[in-house]
Order: C-alpha cells, then structure tokens, then sequence
C-alpha cells in the first residue's frame, strides 16, 4: 500500500491567477532526490449555486499529457459553471512539479504515477463523485489506474488518449524490444528527436496558434526522450490492446482527421498532428463494456486547444454526456 505523505505547505496562489491556487504533495524520493506532484484548484466563486450544474456535487481531476501541465483555464471554468470542484495535477517531474537537477517527465512505470494521483485524492477527500480527466499520455495512464483501482472513479473522460504506439500494433511490435534492451543497460539514454514541433506551431502563440504558455515547462520539440519512459508506455499500449475491461462509462474525444507527416502542413492547425486517430478510436472500445468515442471536426491533439467552434462543441458533448450517464 502507498504511503500517503502530507502535503508540504498550505494552499498558494498560483501563476494561472487569482482565481487558482496550489498546493505542493510530498512524494516519496527517487533516485534523483525529493519528488512532489502539484495539486490545481479552480476557487470557486461565492455567489454561484452549484446545486445547479450538470455535473454538481462532484469532483473533477484534470492529468496532463507529456511534456505538458496544466493551464486550460477555460476547462476549470467549464467544470465550475457545471457545479463541479474542479482540480488538476501536475505530475511529477511536469511543470510546477519539476525540480533542479530532475529528468523532465521520466518514469519508469506509469503505475509509478498511483502515488501522485493517490495523494491528490487524500486532499479531494471521498464525500462526492469522481470524474477523471486525462489528456494524451495522462488519458493512457488514467485508463491503466481505474483499472487497477475499481470503482474509486464515477468516469473518465479522456481527451486524445495515447492508447497506442503511432505505428499501431505491428510497430509497436518490432520496436518493444530493441526498446526493452536499451531501458536494460542505459535507461536514460536520449533517443533521437521524433517531435518536430508541428504541434507547438498549431498552438502556440509564439507561431500560428492562441494560447500562452511557459515554453520551459511545454517546449518546443516536447521534452528528450528516453528508454525507460517509452518502455513504460509501449507496455501500456500493450496491456490497452488486451483490454481493460473497465465498468466505468467512458468518454474519448479526439480529432475527426490526423495528419501525420515529417513536413509542416497547414492542415496541421485543425487536425490531430500527434496521434493516428483511426487506431485510437479502435483502441478506446478496449477500455471497457460502456465506452462513448466523440469525433471532432476541426480539432487539435488537444481538443481543448483547439478553435474556439470546436472548444465550444467539446464541451456540449461533455455536457450531454454527463447529463446522459451521471446525472
């Protein structure tokens, strides 16, 4: 059983503004010394009814994708205006959670991630329902953690799941172990640069896209990659592929299109330029008995990123969900 550390300060505001805080959750160290995750909430409001909302009397807990945090604001606005207490995390090694002298974002077990998001949950408390929320890798290793944890969740919703490798089954296949080999002997190794920053362009408001973000904690070509991370999700992948089996009802959002080439396109600015959203469709159905997929037309990798059109057609999709399966 994880041992469950207290947190190590009280509520702080937090760089997002003044309608978020933060609180820092002490983790057991690793080899690179002391570890935290970094606990979001969205303040609430005074004088807004909560008892109102589709989603009221519920929890919310929004996990990051790689090389990523949080700082969707508009997302906590939604959750807060549908009656929800809305919070995120940043996982360790991410974001607000990184330290001086850590490797961003390495792991080498995504079940590693049980203790941040089960110190997270100390805080929340157990008095009303859960709804997880994961973006990318975080929808990988949420779909992975309620599987390992029955029942603690109400739902999932997981925006562009990384469900599997981009070269499906049969790549995956063909790189685990030459992977698996050199997590053995040079875990940390960095492998050649596969993110072109396509994605950062379709984004960013430094280049093509919207939003403003700390380049330092989301950079450009993503984060280096290592042997012992991609071990831990191409295993992933793989134990997705064999299904979950999950009770929890589901909500997968992605991309009507991707497009995938080592070039920029312009088509890139409204469709998922990370993920091949064909095999990510496929691969939700495996995550249990009640799963509901969402296309989206126009959308980014992180549809909560994407044009405002699309933003606004993601939440309704949300809200009608929520009101189908949990009101």
């Amino acid at each position: 059983m994880l041992r469950r550390m207290p947190p190590t300060q009280a509520w702080q505001p937090d760089i997002l503004g003044p309608h978020f805080e933060q609180l820092t959750l002490a983790l057991e160290p690793d080899a690179e010394g002391p570890v935290v995750a970094t606990l979001v909430r969205f303040v609430q409001h005074p004088h807004l009814d909560l008892r109102r909302g589709v989603a009221h009397g519920a929890n919310i807990l929004y996990v990051h994708g790689w090389s990523d945090y949080f700082f969707q604001t508009e997302l906590a606005e939604f959750w807060h205006a549908a009656g929800a207490r809305f919070y995120a995390i940043d996982l360790r090694k991410y974001g607000r959670s990184l330290r001086p002298g850590q490797t961003p974002g390495y792991i080498t077990e995504l079940s590693d991630y049980d203790e941040d998001i089960a110190a997270a949950l100390a805080v929340l408390g157990t008095d009303r329902p859960l709804i997880m929320m994961g973006h990318s890798t975080g929808g990988l290793t949420l779909g992975l953690w309620a599987a390992r944890h029955v029942g603690v969740a109400r739902a999932l919703v997981l925006n562009s799941p990384w469900l599997e490798f981009q070269g499906r089954e049969l790549g995956r296949a063909a790189l685990t172990p030459v992977v698996a080999l050199q997590a053995r002997y040079d875990p940390q190794r960095t492998l050649p640069p596969v993110d072109f920053g396509f994605y950062t362009r379709a984004i960013s408001k430094r280049f093509e896209g919207e939003w403003e973000y700390d380049h330092a904690w989301r950079p450009e070509h993503g984060f280096p990659v290592h042997p012992g991370w991609l071990r831990a999700v191409l295993a992933g992948h793989a134990r997705i592929e064999l299904g979950l089996g999950l009770q929890t009802p589901v909500l997968t959002l992605l991309s009507a299109k991707d497009t995938l080439l080592p070039r920029w396109n312009p088509l890139m600015l409204t469709t998922d330029s990370v993920l091949d959203v064909e095999v990510v469709a496929q691969r939700a159905l495996r995550l249990g008995d009640t799963v509901t997929v969402v296309r989206l037309e126009g959308a980014l990798h992180d549809v909560m990123l994407s044009a405002a059109p699309v933003r606004a057609k993601a939440l309704q999709q949300i809200t009608r969900w929520v009101r189908g399966y949990l009101a």
